[in-house]
């Protein structure tokens, strides 16, 4: 078959391009998606036609499934560097600055001597609370009764914020 005629590429393609796009549109299940696939089949077809042109359905159907398939393979890879690239931004935060990684160890060392000026039964029981330990496991290191470590926590709690505002007080 040559390069078909106008007259006779619009008959083909009038006469074919319902089914090609229902085909397209049941293989890809996206309607505009098949639109212009199928508008690649035909271009397909205008630009190399097939050598018999009693098997023109056939060879429309070929090149219609070949077509839908590679666009389902590039959605499916365009799917998994989408889901890759989410979580590398969900993983991956940005490391902190210098000034950031500063104030953060001046912070722990202002929380330090703050906790140091605490007596240390107090300082004993925040750090154990706050590394994880239940109440319960603090009783049995400090060698307290159970009902005891919460008002000891709510103590030593109000005694390094009396410590720490009057340090950041006499700092301003």
């Amino acid at each position: 078959m040559e390069i078909p005629e106008s007259e006779i590429f619009k008959a083909i393609f009038y006469e074919h391009y319902p089914i090609v796009k229902r085909k397209l549109t049941a293989l890809v299940r996206d309607e505009s998606a098949a639109d212009d696939l199928a508008q690649e089949v035909f271009l397909r077809l205008y630009r190399n036609p097939p050598d018999d042109p009693a098997a023109l359905g056939a060879w429309l159907h070929r090149v219609l499934t070949r077509i839908g398939y590679d666009y389902l393979d590039k959605k499916a890879r365009e799917r998994r560097l989408q889901n890759k690239q989410e979580q590398l931004y969900e993983v991956g935060e940005s490391p902190p600055s210098g000034e950031e990684v500063l104030i953060s160890k001046l912070d722990q060392e202002d929380v330090h001597e703050w906790l140091n000026e605490l007596p240390d039964r107090d300082r004993q029981a925040l750090l154990l609370r706050y590394s994880g330990y239940s109440y319960a496991e603090i009783a049995g290191e400090l060698g307290l009764r159970p009902p005891v470590v919460g008002t000891l926590l709510h103590r030593a709690t109000q005694r390094l914020r009396q410590n720490a505002a009057k340090s950041l007080s006499q700092t301003e």
